[in-house]
């Protein structure tokens, strides 16, 4: 290998560790928001609270920005109103789910686009997945059913649950095919432009509920501008650099931190399950981190809209 190889090979490890590290930061953030949106949620319906969420996220984004959106190309802007209407249909049916299924129960399956983001990524982008990512989907989804499940049951919230699942993936799958780090930020301010409409639109024959409180309206700006806005920034930029599958894997940690944040900071035990699910899917992404990296899961192909 020659000097500027091996250079070029130095840059693209860095890119792709500060590319995991954005997602890890990411799925922090997301973990951290669960508690605070428990307690929010006795107060202000579930669709309300993510017009609102996202409402700030986007009008403050092009406040900052404004210079983000017009810079992306025509192809670009379609894409990310794509993206931004399959996320926030998977939000509404996530939501409609939790009303009919328990809160662990619908956390599991939820996190199942670990599994579906390789299946999609290899019909829609004719990838492969080598057998170390497939053995780390596999123990990152029995990490989930460990640190999540407490009893299983199939039924109606159950069915829509699992389609928010598959379009979860799809985004993943989306943004590693779509996204570049030159226009992540105008992508992303754009999602969630139509994000906010779609959760808009859904709540508004009812009325929207506002948070009634100082306190409630600092915790819907957290979740709004840090793992909001920034998280799904950092997501976009990440993926324009690592495929979809070792994306999702990567981001099964956030059950992980969402239960670590809940035993610092919300009051709850640390037990078995929670220390055994997580040390199972940390030990997955941990597997695909360190596996020798092989160009095998799609990371030069795109799709076109």
């Amino acid at each position: 290998m020659s000097a500027t190889e091996s250079s070029h090979a130095a840059t693209d490890r860095r890119t792709t560790l500060l590319a995991t590290a954005a997602l890890l930061a990411m799925t922090a953030c997301w973990g951290s928001t669960f508690f605070l949106i428990k307690d929010l949620l006795d107060r202000v319906p579930t669709l309300d609270f993510l017009a609102v969420r996202f409402a700030i996220a986007g009008v403050v984004m092009v406040a900052v920005a404004p210079r983000a959106v017009r810079l992306l190309s025509p192809a670009s802007r379609r894409q990310a109103v794509v993206l931004g209407g399959v996320y926030g249909l998977a939000q509404i049916l996530q939501t409609a789910g939790l009303a009919h299924t328990a809160a662990s129960v619908s956390g599991f399956i939820t996190g199942m686009y670990v599994v579906l983001t390789p299946v999609l990524a290899a019909v829609l982008l004719r990838s492969r997945t080598t057998p170390v990512t497939w053995g780390a989907v596999a123990l990152a989804t029995a990490g989930l059913a460990v640190l999540t499940l407490q009893g299983f049951s199939v039924g109606y919230g159950e069915a829509i649950t699992l389609v928010s699942a598959v379009l979860y993936a799809l985004h993943i799958v989306g943004l590693g095919a779509w996204s570049n780090a030159r226009e992540a930020l105008g992508m992303s301010i754009v999602q969630l432009l139509v994000i906010a409409v779609i959760c808009l639109v859904a709540t508004a024959p009812d009325g929207i509920v506002l948070p009634p409180t100082l306190i409630d309206w600092l915790s819907v700006l957290y979740m709004a501008l840090f793992a909001g806005a920034a998280a799904l920034i950092g997501q976009t930029w990440a993926q324009a650099h690592l495929p979809p599958t070792r994306t999702a894997i990567i981001m099964s940690m956030e059950p992980v931190f969402a239960a670590l944040f809940a035993v610092l900071l919300g009051g709850e035990s640390l037990t078995g399950r929670m220390f055994l699910g997580g040390a199972m899917v940390l030990a997955a992404m941990l597997a695909v981190e360190l596996a020798p990296r092989r160009k095998l899961e799609g990371e030069v192909q795109h799709l076109a809209v």
